[in-house]
């Protein structure tokens, strides 16, 4: 009989720590991957913004996540 993994749930006491604040990160200071600038210059282009090539994987990590949230793109209801 296999083991099964114990059910583990988000509460006030046991936050979530499995995504890092960029603020954080070793190489949050190092330029945004290719991904998160195509990601990102998407994203911008929904929310009617000017693309940042410029910014960090911190920065534009940070980015993202406001315009996830000003577009509803990739947010689970």
């Amino acid at each position: 009989m296999a083991k099964q993994k114990p059910e583990t749930r988000e509460t006030p006491e046991t936050p979530d720590n499995t995504r890092k604040d960029p603020d954080q990160w070793v190489t949050g200071d190092e330029t945004m991957t290719g991904a998160q600038a195509s990601y990102l210059q998407t994203l911008s282009e929904e929310a009617g913004e000017e693309f940042e090539p410029e910014l960090t994987k911190a920065e534009a990590s940070k980015k993202i996540d406001e315009l996830r949230e000003r577009t509803g793109r990739g947010i689970d209801h």
